[in-house]
């Protein structure tokens, strides 16, 4: 009988991130996989011990973004899904932008916010003006890591633009125009393996993202022919296996990419759609390791 770890980070005390692993485990139980649930300080990463033989699964699937860990695993021949550097390439936003960018696909104007020291400033050089210059306000602020929708920010005011700049002293964030035709409204879709298996369209009428955590609502969905090659195309661009690609909206109704999430949760998505991701992801596993 295969085995396998499912992996999420136990430092978070929402039960949410448990109920993903729990979801991943009964897919497995189900496929015949012998499944074992495990908070990531629970795998002792030795550098002199290594992974005891008779101990390693046979395959971990990894919902957390804890990259030396999953790095490590993968170092000492476990496959882990999704690879780690799929994993911190989703889990930086500037990263993940350039890849997409580097592909060709549609998506919001985006600025890389240059590093800059927390005990430093570069206020007063002009680069925060020119930035306002180009893009115009409203405009978006992303924290370069961040789940469901948290550290993004709308700005709407100068006052408000210079604030936020000088309080991310020391952090990773990009600049993005804000796509108005696409306000509280998105579409999730989950691919696995190059293939789409479920999609919802999320919406809000009290703030600018549609995430379901902030207060969003969802309902099934029938994807266009661009919808879905656009969400085939971002989960390729970032190497992603197991994907959660936002779609935005554009002026004319044509998808933008918002962002693709490597460890997306998959609880939502079968509520409203009753399917069930975590069967598709352990078929997949089970079918690519023979």
């Amino acid at each position: 009988m295969n085995s396998c770890w499912i992996i999420y980070n136990g430092s978070l005390s929402s039960d949410k991130f448990a109920d993903q692993a729990r979801l991943v485990a009964e897919a497995a139980d189900r496929a015949g996989v012998r499944a074992e649930i495990r908070k990531n300080y629970e795998v002792l990463i030795d550098l002199r011990e290594g992974l005891a033989a008779g101990g390693r699964p046979d395959f971990v699937v990894f919902l957390d973004k804890d990259i030396l860990l999953a790095s490590w695993l993968k170092s000492c021949g476990v496959p882990v899904f999704n690879d780690p550097d799929v994993i911190e390439t989703c889990d930086n936003k500037a990263k993940q932008y350039i890849r997409l960018a580097a592909a060709g696909l549609p998506m919001p104007r985006t600025v890389v916010a240059p590093k800059v020291y927390p005990a430093f400033t570069i206020a007063g050089t002009g680069y925060f003006e020119r930035v306002l210059g180009e893009f115009g306000l409203p405009l978006i602020i992303k924290e370069g890591h961040g789940s469901f929708g948290a550290k993004v920010y709308l700005i709407e005011t100068e006052e408000a633009f210079f604030e936020k700049v000088d309080a991310l002293r020391g952090v990773d964030f990009v600049f993005q125009a804000f796509v108005e035709s696409s306000r509280g409204r998105d579409i999730r879709v989950n691919v696995v393996g190059g293939e789409i298996v479920a999609a919802m369209y999320r919406h809000s009428e009290t703030d600018f993202r549609a995430n379901i955590t902030n207060g969003g609502k969802a309902e099934p969905v029938e994807l266009t022919e661009a919808q879905r090659a656009v969400a085939l195309a971002a989960a390729e661009a970032v190497g992603a296996e197991f994907a959660g690609v936002d779609l935005l909206f554009g002026p004319d109704g044509e998808p933008v990419v918002c962002e693709v999430n490597a460890a997306a949760h998959i609880r939502n998505i079968l509520n409203v759609t009753g399917v069930n991701v975590a069967d598709r992801m352990i078929a997949y596993i089970l079918e690519k390791l023979g």
